[in-house]
Formats: structure tokens, C-alpha cells, sequence
């Protein structure tokens, strides 16, 4: 039988206004196809996936063209709507009728609407009322102060805009208005503090805190609003919406939440939830929408709530793995694209209206922040914090939109009303990443510290030490590289673990921000399942050996500026030595392999900006040994020296081990052979600047032949002193004349060894590693780290490169000083003093103290990027 043809729109007047009927054909669902002649966008299937298409693609280039003015993805979302919509395409009316016609409103709302309601069930899913239960005082009175004067406002402005001739009370217009003014949206907060890298500070927290509130009373407000905007019957069936709510919500919380947990317990801890349960608990969404429709609230209330008494743990990470990019990366544009096609910008007209509606975002604004700002004042937080906490409590998203949108469904709001109240969301989130970036500069603490590289550490003060991780595979080496490291009472460790987490698109990566794992709860999505098992780790090594204090944290940003934050801590926390792993892994054949290229762009950056010296730790597995008691470390390390700033550290760093009583240590140290032509340390440009595709300002640094290679001298001669008689340290000198030379005296090391500590050996050009960079595959790591770290190398020993820090001082001052600082028992990994001759200078040069005025001998540190360094 041959399809109907195209439905057909009638448009009828009723009481004076204009309502559509719109005829649908059953049968026109699928095409016969264009070769029997049928159109594919009269039938609905196809019109809707070229919809979806559009929507999609529209957004996700509009998330490109806002990116580099840090815009939240929800303004790309809802312009890409706006964009499609009446406003600005649908005015050719063409495009209209073929691409979003009358009659495929149906289909993309209810699509729209299931994506929605999923949405929300991700969202009460991943929020832990736990944490809202053990939030401080303040966070819950600044989401109230936040709350009453925009809704004061949004109260005030109703009166101007609504429409005498509307059935609707006043009353639920305030209400709808007041709660669109007010909400903050929890999940474009996230998002902005990220981009403004305020996360992790004190601000950070306190503004996510009150959105998180914020955002709950939204939904009490909400579900209210909806209850009460049944405008045609009494005041009773309201009534009855409210207790039939009331009642949905104990169904859930006795109900439901009991079955969930049986659910769980059923399942063996590590197992796989079988796909029975799954689809159950995604029928449930449906169902609680279903329910909660019925009784006259929103389906969406009934999908937040049943994701809301869903415990935490295992089953909701399953949950949000399998739905999250489906429904947040297809379905939910599709809503934000429904409200920008309810957007019509030229239903706004007359100056008037215009100027009242600039003056209702101005208002609103002030209105959250002068609350803020208040509170803040109450409880002594500085002016400024108020005011940036204020705004960036404005920030709008979807919550706004789902109260527009139920607003509008029910004739609370008309087009006009509709269009200014979104066209208020998007300017109040546009506007607060440029204005926070303007206005809040928080005070950089660059008091500018001495102690940056191991060498200059003294031998009896703490030795602080910032340890990132990427995964919980690297925590073991790095936890056996922290007890070798002999923390004792005399110089006990400060470690800072830092975790490194990519900021997604997702929502639920920024819920990690909520430290919940003190509370002993279960993790709520596999980030903070990681997290929790990193900082446990290494809290259990905490308590296990003694003198090593451990702080974990968090550090969320994208890749490209992750170097920020870790260089930003090291400062802020005056650590002297920084440990980043390897961009490889070891794989189970032996081989490396990449782990993600990024990792490796952001070592390379570390490495150029670092405030403290460096350590790239090539992991291949530090004597798997589990105990962690430090009877029980044993490593055989060897430290290869060739000369220069970086070899110094690396045996500095080495000097502080040796006094570990389980650890054996080898110091090889090359020298040029008769046969070696071109002297050490010939000034030239840093190799790694070439291959730094980047273009990351590695630093370079010009050294004096003769200062270098004296300090090496006195170097190796104190510490061979110190350990004369100490039968674990083993120190041997190998003659070579060229990089050849070097290679083969390397491959032919016994292969006993745990550990290599080399030098990156920046700005030194040896002869003794001349032409091995020339097919260096990571050049970050220097010649020799290269070549110990590629998959060739028969060894299965983990590989510690190190940079020393040579900022403005340069590296001879950081020697000299520590003539001043050290006791003069030589301490771990120092050069002892060295008695000055009468003249008042020792054999290595001159060096005067007077008051903080110091004469160096010569040495340049050239840095192409003047603002990196502090000191």
C-alpha cells in the first residue's frame, strides 16, 4: 500500500488566541526511498536523525568557536539552539518548514524529554546527600543569602512583565521567576572553577559547596512551582500534588533504596552487576518518571529522586559508565536545542522591554552577589572573595533552562517572558569567567625560597618532596622510591601527592572534588575510585614508616595547562625535589609502550617551568617487595657520572639514600680518555629545544667549563671522604673517549641493579655522549636517560633522570651556600666546607655574604621565558 502524503497543519483561533492541530499519518514513519520518489523528510525517522545530526553538530563546533574564551559547554549548547531556532535560521522560513516543521515538534520533545529525564537520573545519581548533610554552616547559609535576594527580584520583576490577561496567579509566576533568578547550576560551576584553576583552593570549595545546596533547594522550589501551576483547578488538587510527592518520595527512599541495596549485596564485591539488574534499574527510571508525571509534577523530579536513593559505590559507577556519554553527548543537546528553538529573540521588542531586560540581569547579578557578599562579610572573608564568590554563584545551566521550559509547557511564562529569562542565563554564565579572571587575582605567595634542589637541602631539616601520579600503577614504585629515600628524625620526608586528573566534558570527573572518602564512603565514579585507592596507599605508607608525613591532593585541569598547577604547587608548598613518572609503561614482554601523548607534552613543560629540581621516573618495578617497613627495603642503586648541575643533583640525591641501611650504592663515574678532542661543557644550545614540538621554553643553561667541572671535583671528593670506610657504596671510574665507548661500558653493567639515578644533562655537551641524541627517542630524558629507558635495553631496572634547578643564582652560588649552610659533618648528599685561605677565597672562587648582597663568580642562566622563575 503506497504512504499517505504529508500531514497537514490547521490552524484554528479559539478565545481570541492561536493554537495549531497538527495531523499526523501513522504510516509515515520510514521512507520507500528517493528512487520512488518520496521525499525522506516528509516521513519522520529520517527528518529526526537529520535533525539530531544538525544539533549536534552545530553545538559541538559552537564548543570549538567558545573554547578560547573559556565559555561552559551549556552557552555552546543553548546557542546552538538559538542559532537553529526562530531567532536567527528559522527567520528563513524555508529552512523552517523542511528542517524543524510543526509537525516534528513531537518527536524531537519527547526524544528530548527521554534524554532529559536519563540526564537527571545521572544527576541525582552521582550527588552524595552525605556530603550536603556535612557541610559547614557557611556553605549552607551563602546558598541562602544567595538565594533570598534574587528572588526578592525575580518577585519585583514579575509584576512588570506579567500578563493581566494570563489565568495564571501571580503567585506561581513569582514562584517560577524567583527560582529561575536564583538556582546555580552545580555542574557549570565545576566546570568554570576548573578552567579558573580555583578548584582546589578555599574559594574553590566553598563555592561548590553552596551550589551544591543551592541546587537542592532548586528542586524542592521546582517541584512546588510545578504543583502549584495547575491554574485551572482549585487550590485542592495542588494539595494533592504536593502529598502525593511527598509520598513518592518515602516510595523511594523505604522502598526502592532497601531493593537497591539487596541488589548489591547480592552481587560478589569485583563482579560485574548482571545485566537483569542493570536493565531494571533503568526501567525504574522510566517508571519514576512515568509515576511522577501522573501525580502532576515533572517526570524528571521522579528520575532525580530515584537516582538520588541509589547508594554510591560500584553500582552507580556501572550506571553512569554505560550512560553518561550517550545521553549528555546525543540526547541532552536535543533539549538544550528544544529551548533555543522555543527562543524566539523577536518576540523582545521596544526599547523597553529591552532596557527591562539589561536591568533584570544587572539586578539579579547584584542581588546574589550583594547576599554573598554579606555572608562573607559576617564570617571576616575578604571583600574581594565575596564578590567573586557572588559571581560565580550566577552562573546558570540546565536546572534554568528545565524551569523555563516547565514553565512555559504551562502558560506560566509567554515567548516574550521565555526569551528574556534565556537570554538572561546565557549572558549571566558568559559574563563570569571574564570578570573572575579581571577581578580575582589571587595573591601568588612567591616569597622566593633557597632550598630548590636536594644539593642545596640542608642535612637536618625536613626534605619536601611532590610526588604526581597519573594511575594507581605508578604508586608502588614511587612509595619504594620514598622510603629509599631514608626519611628519619633528623631529616624527616614532607611528601605532597598529587593526583592528575584530566578535566572531561563529563560532569561527574568533577565530583571528585567532593572529598567524601572521609566519611569511609564508597567512591562515586571510577576517578575518585582511583583517587581513593592512591591516597589510601599512600596513607598507609604514612602511618607504616616512621618520620614521613603525607598530604594528599587533587589536580584537575586539561592536559595543556596541568603543568601550571603542579609548577604552582611546588612553589606554593617550597618543595625541593619533584617527581613526575614516565609517558611510557612497562608492558608484561618488557617492552614500553606510550600511555597517552599528552603525559609526555606535560613532563616536557614541567621540565622547563619546574621552580625545584625534576625526577622523571621511568618505572619498571622497584623490588616488588609489598612491605613498606623500612627493615625490609633493600635496592641496589647505581648513580652514572658524567659532570654538570644534573649529575651533581643525581648524586646528591643518591648521597641521601646511601645512608639508608638497606641500600648498596654504586657511583660509576665516566672520564674523557687521552683520545677525546673537544673539551666539556662547550657552550651550546640545548638539544631539546629542537625536538620540543611544543615549543615549551626548556631551559638553557650556559655553563663555565673550568666552575663545572671544579664542582664536580669537590663533589666527588667529599663524598668519597664521607664513605671511605663504608662497604655498601662502591665507587669506579670508567675511561672513555666517545659516545660509543659509553653505550657499550653502560649495556655491559651487571644487571643487579633496582635503580639508575642519572642527569638529564641540560645545557652540558659532553664528548662522552656525543652523537647518542642524534637518535634519541626521548630527548627529555638526556642522552643517557634515553638510552637506559628505550625498550632495546636489557635491563629491568627503573630509571630515575633528574634535572637540578639552576635558577637566577646559577648552580656555582647554590654550591657555595651550602658552605655557609651545612653543619660541618657533611650531611646527606652535601659537600662538606671547605677552609678558606687567607686572601678570604677557597680554590673554586670567592663568594662574600653581606646582608643579602652576594658576589658570584661568572655564571648566566639564560631562560627564554623571564616569568618563570621567582627566585
Amino acid at each position: 500500500m503506497a504512504k499517505q502524503a504529508s500531514p497537514n497543519v490547521t490552524n484554528i483561533t479559539t478565545n481570541g488566541s492561536d493554537s495549531s492541530i497538527v495531523c499526523y499519518a501513522p504510516t509515515m514513519i520510514t521512507t520507500n526511498g528517493i528512487w520512488q520518489g518520496d521525499n525522506p523528510l516528509d516521513y519522520s525517522l529520517p527528518l529526526f536523525i537529520l535533525q539530531l545530526t544538525l544539533v549536534v553538530v552545530t553545538t559541538r563546533l559552537l564548543v570549538l568557536i567558545f573554547k578560547p574564551f573559556r565559555q561552559p559547554r551549556v552557552i555552546a549548547e543553548i546557542m546552538g539552539g538559538v542559532l537553529l531556532g526562530p531567532s536567527v535560521l528559522g527567520q528563513y522560513k524555508p529552512f523552517a518548514d523542511t528542517i524543524f516543521p510543526m509537525r516534528s515538534v513531537m518527536v524531537i520533545e519527547t526524544m528530548a524529554n527521554v534524554g532529559l529525564l536519563y540526564f537527571l537520573f545521572l544527576v541525582g545519581l552521582e550527588m552524595d546527600i552525605a556530603v550536603i548533610r556535612r557541610m559547614g554552616k557557611r556553605a549552607v547559609i551563602i546558598a541562602v543569602a544567595g538565594m533570598i535576594l534574587p528572588f526578592a527580584i525575580g518577585a519585583a520583576f514579575s509584576f512588570l512583565i506579567h500578563d493581566r490577561g494570563q489565568s495564571m496567579n501571580q503567585g506561581t509566576f513569582i514562584l517560577f521567576l524567583g527560582v529561575a533568578l536564583s538556582v546555580t547550576a552545580f555542574p557549570v560551576l565545576a566546570r568554570v572553577l576548573a578552567e579558573l584553576k580555583l578548584v582546589n583552593t578555599e574559594l574553590g570549595r566553598i563555592a561548590l559547596s553552596s551550589a551544591l545546596v543551592n541546587d537542592m533547594c532548586t528542586w524542592a522550589l521546582l517541584a512546588l512551582a510545578i504543583a502549584l501551576a495547575e491554574n485551572d483547578s482549585t487550590s485542592l488538587a495542588s494539595l494533592y500534588v504536593i502529598l502525593s510527592s511527598i509520598a513518592f518520595v518515602c516510595f523511594c527512599i523505604f522502598v526502592v533504596r532497601p531493593a537497591v541495596c539487596w541488589i548489591i549485596r547480592r552481587t560478589p564485591e569485583g563482579e560485574s552487576f548482571s545485566e537483569f539488574y542493570i536493565c531494571l534499574i533503568l526501567t525504574g527510571v522510566m517508571i519514576s518518571g512515568f509515576v511522577t508525571d501522573a501525580i502532576g509534577t515533572h517526570s524528571v523530579f521522579g528520575a532525580f529522586v530515584f537516582g538520588l536513593v541509589i547508594p554510591n559505590g560500584p553500582l552507580g559507577v556501572t550506571l553512569i559508565e554505560k550512560l553518561e556519554d550517550f545521553v549528555s553527548g546525543l540526547l541532552l543537546p536535543l533539549f538544550f536545542a528544544i529551548s533555543g528553538l522555543r527562543t524566539n529573540i523577536t518576540t523582545i521588542q521596544g526599547v523597553g522591554t529591552w532596557g527591562l531586560l539589561i536591568l533584570v540581569i544587572f539586578l539579579a547579578c547584584i542581588g546574589k552577589i550583594a547576599g554573598t557578599v554579606i555572608v562573607c562579610l559576617f564570617y571576616q572573608m575578604p571583600i574581594d572573595e565575596g564578590f567573586t564568590l557572588g559571581l560565580l554563584m550566577n552562573t546558570k545551566g540546565l536546572v534554568e533552562l528545565i524551569v523555563l521550559n516547565v514553565g512555559k509547557d504551562q502558560k506560566v511564562l509567554d515567548d516574550e517572558a521565555f526569551a528574556i529569562m534565556v537570554i538572561v542565563a546565557v549572558v549571566m554564565t558568559g559574563i563570569i569567567t571574564p570578570i573572575v579572571t579581571t577581578v580575582y587575582k589571587p595573591a601568588r605567595r612567591s616569597i622566593p625560597y633557597k632550598r630548590r634542589t636536594i644539593q642545596r637541602s640542608k642535612p637536618d631539616a625536613e626534605l619536601r618532596v611532590l610526588v604526581c601520579v597519573h594511575t594507581p600503577r605508578n604508586v608502588p614504585t614511587m612509595i619504594n622510591l620514598l622510603e629509599a629515600s631514608y626519611p628519619t628524625k633528623r631529616s624527616p620526608l614532607c611528601v605532597y601527592v598529587l593526583h592528575l586528573v584530566e578535566l572531561s566534558g563529563r560532569a561527574s570527573a568533577m565530583l571528585i572534588v567532593h572529598n567524601t572518602r572521609k566519611s569511609g564512603r564508597p567512591a562515586l565514579n571510577r576517578t575518585q575510585a582511583q583517587s581513593d585507592h592512591i591516597i589510601n596507599a599512600f596513607e598507609n605508607y604514612e602511618q607504616h614508616a616512621g618520620c614521613v608525613s603525607v598530604q594528599p591532593l587533587t589536580a584537575i585541569s586539561p592536559y595543556s595547562t596541568m603543568h601550571e598547577d603542579i609548577c604552582n604547587l611546588a612553589e606554593d608548598k617550597r618543595v625541593a625535589f619533584l617527581i613526575i613518572p614516565f609517558h611510557k609503561q612497562q608492558t608484561v614482554d618488557g617492552g614500553m609502550e606510550a600511555m597517552n601523548p599528552a603525559f609526555r607534552t606535560m613532563n616536557q613543560n614541567v621540565l622547563a617551568n619546574a621552580p625545584c629540581s625534576v625526577g622523571i621516573l621511568v618505572d619498571r618495578g622497584l623490588n616488588t617487595s609489598n612491605r613498606l617497613t623500612t627493615n625490609h627495603v633493600s635496592h641496589n642503586i647505581v648513580v652514572l657520572f658524567f659532570g654538570g648541575p644534573d649529575d651533581r643533583e643525581a648524586l646528591s640525591y643518591a648521597w641521601r639514600m646511601s645512608e639508608h641501611p638497606g641500600i648498596s650504592l654504586t657511583l660509576i663515574r665516566f672520564i674523557p680518555g687521552p683520545d677525546v678532542a673537544e673539551p666539556v661543557g662547550v657552550v651550546k644550545p640545548d638539544l631539546d629545544a629542537a625536538n620540543n614540538n611544543n615549543n615549551s621554553k626548556i631551559l638553557c643553561v650556559e655553563t663555565d667549563e673550568g666552575w663545572e667541572k671544579q664542582l664536580d671535583e669537590k663533589l666527588i671528593k667529599e663524598f668519597r671522604v664521607q664513605h671511605m670506610n663504608d662497604e655498601s657504596i662502591v665507587y669506579v671510574e670508567k675511561v672513555v673517549n666517545n659516545g660509543e665507548e659509553t653505550v657499550a661500558e653502560v649495556r655491559a653493567m651487571d644487571n643487579v641493579h633496582d635503580l639508575f639515578i642519572v642527569g638529564r644533562g641540560q645545557g652540558m655537551i659532553s664528548p662522552l655522549t656525543a652523537g647518542l641524541t642524534d637518535w634519541s627517542e626521548c630527548p627529555e630524558l638526556g642522552a643517557i636517560g634515553d638510552l637506559l629507558a628505550s625498550s632495546d635495553f636489557a635491563t629491568t631496572a627503573s630509571v630515575l633522570v633528574v634535572q637540578q634547578f639552576v635558577g637566577d643564582e646559577g648552580s656555582v652560588a647554590h654550591d657555595h651556600e651550602l658552605d655557609h649552610d651545612h653543619n660541618h659533618d657533611g650531611g646527606l648528599g652535601t659537600p662538606q666546607p671547605v677552609a678558606l685561605s687567607p686572601a678570604g677565597g677557597d680554590q673554586f672562587g670567592s663568594m662574600h655574604q653581606n646582608g643579602n648582597k652576594r658576589t658570584q663568580p661568572p655564571i648566566r642562566a639564560h631562560n627564554s621565558n623571564p616569568n618563570v622563575f621567582s627566585a
